[in-house]
């Protein structure tokens, strides 16, 4: 390998590594389970939350200026770490990637788009809620 594959291999890795260990932020109250790396600002316009007595679900937007193949790296890492299970993934070439997880009695769908000016991130969760006794 010569030095200069060396050094890009090392710069992509420390990229990479830089972007997983980026402490995050929980989302929303409402689903203090899923993780935003630091960097991504909430959209409230762009958002979602409906609740009833059964199902809470809601779609959250953030954006930021970060690259999607490392967000989506350091996106698996946090979920898999607040007990999220990877059900699969799908990269749409330039315009994104997609990731589905589950727990019991939630799925999430995290979409990674990679626009013009700034990143997106589209999380779509929903979760049964439990009724209380009657």
């Amino acid at each position: 390998m010569s030095i200069q594959r060396a050094v890009a291999a090392f710069f992509v890795l420390a990229l990479t590594a830089g972007c997983a260990t980026t402490s995050s932020r929980p989302t929303r109250g409402e689903f203090e389970d899923i993780p935003v790396p630091k960097g991504l600002t909430y959209q409230p316009s762009k958002s979602t939350i409906i609740e009833s007595p059964t199902v809470k679900a809601a779609r959250l937007v953030y954006r930021g200026r970060l690259e999607v193949d490392s967000l989506s790296v350091a996106m698996r890492a946090t979920l898999e770490a607040n007990g999220w299970r990877h059900v699969s993934s799908t990269s749409a070439g330039d315009h994104g990637i997609t990731q589905v997880y589950e727990k019991p009695g939630s799925s999430l769908e995290v979409r990674l788009i990679d626009g013009w000016w700034f990143t997106f991130v589209e999380l779509t969760a929903s979760r049964a809620q439990q009724q209380a006794p009657k």
